[in-house]
């Protein structure tokens, strides 16, 4: 019987403990991420981190005023980097919500990946998503458990327990009586 698995809390290290520990790369994607770093220093760090946080398929939805504090540095240079990965391919932006900071970042796969690449589609895709704990109501980070849908999954079966009203009842109508089978006690 599967459970589903408990998400982690608000506060939780963005980097994801449960994905994989490593990422692949070309060699031709490395020399031109090093000629990167020559050329735009900012970006290339920018792209690190990225791919430091991106999931199983290549995308990490995060702000930029998040991405700002983990190069200690500004917005503003956040948002050249972005534009400079952006247009020479490095990564594509999915915007969210409009105009605004907060967009899924998605990792060109043939610069880094983390799973095969035949795996990889931009259309339906799941992402890493980083947020700041210092941008939260110290609500949200509380870590009492968030009430729970209760789930079945193929092949299980409720079983009622625990307090509650008596189910309702109606008269049987004429006609209509219940005709289950039922063993006797010497039958078993």
């Amino acid at each position: 019987m599967q459970r589903s698995p408990v998400p982690p809390a608000i506060g939780t290290s963005a980097i994801n403990s449960r994905a994989a520990t490593w990422v692949q790369t070309e060699r031709a994607a490395h020399e031109a991420w090093a000629l990167l770093i020559k050329r735009k220093p900012r970006a290339a760090m920018l792209l690190h981190h990225l791919v430091a946080r991106m999931g199983h398929q290549n995308a990490v939805v995060v702000s930029q005023k998040t991405l700002a504090k983990l190069m200690e540095c500004s917005v503003d240079t956040v948002q050249r980097a972005l534009r400079d990965l952006e247009a020479e391919r490095w990564i594509q932006v999915v915007k969210l919500n409009g105009p605004g900071t907060v967009a899924a970042y998605v990792v060109n796969s043939r610069v880094a990946w983390g799973q095969h690449r035949d795996q990889l589609r931009l259309s339906v895709f799941r992402a890493a998503v980083v947020a700041d704990a210092e941008d939260q109501d110290p609500a949200a980070l509380d870590s009492t458990e968030l009430r729970r849908i209760p789930m079945l999954f193929p092949g299980e079966q409720q079983l009622p327990a625990g307090p509650s009203s008596d189910p309702p009842s109606q008269s049987v109508l004429e006609g209509f009586e219940p005709d289950l089978p039922a063993l006797n006690e010497h039958e078993s």
